[in-house]
């Protein structure tokens, strides 16, 4: 039906686009993880395994990848928690004010992301809302110091963050259920837990695959959380890479550390969609 002229006039600008400002990227982010610094603060380059040697031998960045995977794991888990059953009330009882409460849930994502950091900084804070509220009903003597600066920060404040990026493939997966099996399910004398068990659930993991992809990638590659509440046991491998790039000046060993984050989010993303095709009923 159309010309090749027009097919390469259509697909051309992308293709261009992507690789322009996407593949070469990272490109050059590979090239420069092979390079290295000379004392004199230059890049030498110089090609070798140096950067992905000392990855390997330093155990300083293996515990902070992990500690990054474990909060971006809590995380998930807990947006899953609060964006499941949120996206089961609106698909199955939002009724006429489905849409109200779903602009509601959404809402969030139309404040910036500093103001929402922020603003668990003062409520965390020992002069916050919280401690101040815990003192004046004398539910404590003094602040407590575990709830700034601190794992549990970070995780409290990704997940109020990252809730509604979990919240929005379950809620659009739920969305497609062909109402018709849960009334057949009903018509057949299931109660609605085993409706929900043997019928909805199931036919919904693709969407919480998608949601906790989302929640997970999305957590493990935040540096401002970790930066403004995390304190030094908070810290995740992304400062250690904004460090390197930044006061450190170490280019070539902050791009083996982002090459190595590439590799595991797209091993990861390939991991989700396998396991989504799996689940998938379309």
């Amino acid at each position: 039906m159309f010309s090749r002229a027009y097919k390469a006039a259509v697909t051309l600008p992308p293709l261009v686009w992507v690789a322009a400002f996407l593949l070469t990227p990272y490109l050059l982010m590979f090239s420069y993880s092979f390079w290295s610094v000379s004392p004199a603060q230059t890049i030498v380059h110089s090609w070798s395994l140096g950067n992905y040697s000392e990855l390997a031998r330093v155990d300083v960045y293996w515990q902070t990848l992990l500690r990054s995977m474990w909060i971006a794991a809590r995380v998930t888990i807990f947006s899953l928690l609060l964006g499941y059953p949120l996206a089961y009330f609106l698909s199955f009882y939002g009724g006429k004010k489905k849409d109200l409460l779903y602009q509601l849930v959404i809402i969030p994502l139309w404040v910036s992301y500093l103001v929402r950091a922020y603003a668990w900084k003062t409520i965390l804070g020992s002069d916050g809302v919280l401690n101040t509220l815990l003192q004046y009903v004398h539910a404590t003597k003094h602040p407590l110091e575990f709830l700034l600066y601190s794992p549990f920060a970070v995780v409290l404040t990704l997940t109020h963050i990252y809730t509604p990026f979990a919240f929005l493939p379950i809620y659009a997966a739920l969305e497609h259920i062909p109402r018709n099996l849960v009334e057949a399910s009903h018509d057949l004398g299931a109660s609605p837990g085993q409706t929900f068990w043997k019928i909805i659930f199931p036919l919904s993991i693709p969407g919480v695959i998608a949601g906790a992809t989302f929640a997970f990638v999305l957590s493990l590659g935040d540096f401002l959380a970790p930066l403004l509440l995390g304190g030094p046991s908070g810290i995740m491998i992304s400062n250690i890479v904004v460090s390197l790039f930044g006061a450190a000046y170490n280019w070539p060993l902050g791009a083996a550390i982002s090459f190595c984050m590439l590799l595991l989010v797209v091993s990861l993303l390939f991991f989700s969609e396998r396991l989504e095709k799996k689940w998938s009923y379309a």
